[in-house]
């Protein structure tokens, strides 16, 4: 063996020693795909979590806005008993508010009231006038508890009578908080809410309240409240319990979250009593504590997570795709350690060559061999795990697309745009590494038969159109056609309108094919178009043109290979751009044996 034929073999085992192990090039694409993973993983878990939260707001909000809801409801109601005594010079008799109450069909369009009444403002002085007149129809009829201030607000008029019997003449002064409140909506001319008080007519003394509107001697707005003391007649009033208030005012389907009404230290209303222990969640996914203004009152609501709540919004997808991206690692890793191993495999047998350079040529083309096919299977099997991502990325969107935010939509639609790209340009990898493996005999083709076929491959594009001439040339057929194709695709790709047209002249000068591929579109800046040329480069952001960025510089690599040479021209300031492609007759490359 020559000395040269030494010093080859000798770098030839330096080589396989080197790819013998792994490398950093190894361990950055696992850390690479590690990240990925873990992007992906936390990207699911924050949507998951922003649509549970999103769930549990919208659900909390429901519930206070069918409180204010129906609070309006009923103020409208009583607003109409106010209405009606302002008709009637502010006095009608019990008959008269019997027929407007049963008109209200109390039952069925306000559910959760407990009654509708009319409550009287009397002078000390005007009692027993008063009286007389309520008892020429209720003989009985007598306000209570007896006290001796200075004026009565006994409840008149209640309908229906036989729920609220026992309120039929009961005094607002006899209580603080009936009093209070009274007053306060006599002052103001607004509707006003009671602190939380028992109802005389509960008989299981649980929290209620009384809302009351006020109406005057002279009807329209009076603003001093001298004024509405002087000319108060009386008020509406609607008694509540808050219990059977809670169960008229909230839907009757299932819910997964839990509810607590406090009026300042009072509680008014809670669901929690009565549940059992596995339905109450220790540790509530959310909770929210929302005070509202109603009717004079500040009213706080406590809303919490329940156990149903959690079971009804786990999910088990950033789980899945941390165990599918850990399982992707898995196999890079293990792929990475089976071509390390198959390298110090073709290193052990290159070392056993001993018997002359002819088997030792045969043995390390073999190895070459498996290193190719090593090659192959990587760059393929790369695409796995980038399919498996794109998989994740569209069930993601699937499952949450109704509920993201704007700006998490725009994240996953970019995830999985640049997981197409990254596919094609695995693709165009593959191809660009193979060009040099193989030689091609020259074929004749008819120039504008082949155009019409690239046009066709590429769906017609509608709106663009060709000139070529129909002339016979003999060429490899099939590199020239990918380099056809790549022109053509790139003048459609890149062009600014929606049509266009695209002209292919051809000329043969002393055994050299001469190509031109014109277009109408935008043009390439003189001093952009050695940068074109280069691989993953484009003229437009990645995001507005689908493409890997090495359709150029695929094609230069195709026509120098066949000793030809490409060349662009292009005009600043002026539309259109010219490829020009010099291909000889004849292949004269000798390719590597």
């Amino acid at each position: 063996m020559s000395e040269a034929e030494n010093k080859k073999a000798r770098q030839q085992r330096d080589i396989l020693q080197r790819a013998s192990a792994m490398h950093w090039v190894h361990w950055t694409i696992l850390a690479l795909s590690m990240s990925l993973t873990i992007a992906a993983w936390l990207i699911s878990k924050d949507q998951i979590n922003q649509k549970v939260e999103a769930q549990f707001n919208r659900e909390s909000a429901q519930i206070v806005s069918q409180v204010q809801e129906r609070m309006a409801l009923y103020q409208n109601a009583l607003w109409g008993g106010v209405a009606l005594m302002d008709v009637h010079n502010g006095y009608i008799d019990v008959k008269q508010w019997n027929v407007y109450a049963k008109r209200l069909d109390i039952a069925n369009t306000y559910p959760g009231i407990n009654g509708i009444g009319i409550i009287f403002n009397i002078q000390r002085d005007k009692l027993e006038q008063y009286l007389a007149r309520q008892r020429i129809l209720r003989p009985d009829y007598l306000p209570h508890p007896l006290h001796q201030e200075a004026e009565y607000w006994p409840i008149t008029y209640v309908e229906p009578v036989s729920a609220n019997r026992q309120a039929i003449g009961l005094d607002m002064v006899f209580e603080n908080n009936r009093y209070n409140a009274v007053k306060m909506a006599r002052d103001s001319g607004l509707a006003q809410l009671t602190a939380p008080i028992t109802l005389v007519q509960d008989s299981q003394k649980t929290p209620g309240f009384l809302l009351f509107t006020p109406f005057y001697k002279q009807v329209g707005k009076i603003n001093a409240i001298e004024q509405r003391r002087d000319n108060i007649l009386g008020v509406s009033y609607a008694p509540f319990i808050m219990t059977k208030f809670m169960l008229g005012t909230l839907e009757k389907q299932q819910r997964d979250i839990l509810l607590t009404i406090s009026d300042g230290e009072d509680l008014l209303f809670t669901d929690n009593n009565g549940l059992q222990a596995n339905q109450i969640d220790p540790s509530p996914l959310f909770k929210k504590h929302v005070d509202i203004e109603i009717y004079g009152r500040t009213w706080t609501f406590d809303i919490e997570s329940n156990k149903e709540f959690r079971e009804s919004t786990s999910s088990n997808l950033p789980p899945i795709i941390l165990l599918g991206g850990l399982i992707i690692n898995a196999f890079l890793l293990a792929l990475f350690l089976f071509l390390t191993k198959a390298n110090r495999n073709a290193l052990q047998h290159a070392d056993e060559m001993t018997v002359s350079l002819k088997d030792k040529a045969e043995r390390l083309e073999k190895s070459n061999h498996d290193l190719e096919q090593f090659s192959y299977i990587a760059s393929h099997d790369l695409k796995s795990p980038l399919n498996a991502i794109r998989q994740l990325a569209s069930w993601i969107k699937e499952d949450c697309d109704e509920l993201l935010p704007a700006e998490s939509k725009e994240h996953l639609s970019l995830l999985q745009a640049r997981t197409e790209r990254m596919m094609k340009l695995l693709s165009d990898l593959l191809s660009y590494s193979r060009i040099n493996r193989f030689a091609y005999e020259n074929e004749t083709i008819n120039l504008c038969e082949m155009v019409k076929d690239c046009f066709e491959l590429l769906g017609n594009p509608e709106g663009f159109s060709y000139d070529a001439p129909y002339i016979d040339i003999e060429i490899p057929l099939i590199p020239f056609e990918i380099t056809l194709r790549n022109l053509i695709s790139n003048s459609i790709k890149h062009h600014d309108k929606k049509t266009g047209n695209i002209t292919i002249d051809y000329q043969l000068n002393m055994g050299i094919h001469r190509f031109s591929i014109s277009d109408d579109g935008p043009g390439i800046p003189v001093n952009l178009q050695a940068k074109v040329m280069e691989m993953f480069q484009t003229l437009q952001p990645r995001d507005k043109v689908e493409g890997s960025g090495m359709g150029l510089a695929f094609v230069q690599k195709i026509v120098e290979h066949h000793n030809g040479t490409i060349t662009i021209k292009s005009e600043d300031g002026k539309r259109g751009t010219t490829i020009i492609i010099h291909w000889p007759l004849k292949y004269l490359k000798q390719l590597d044996t």
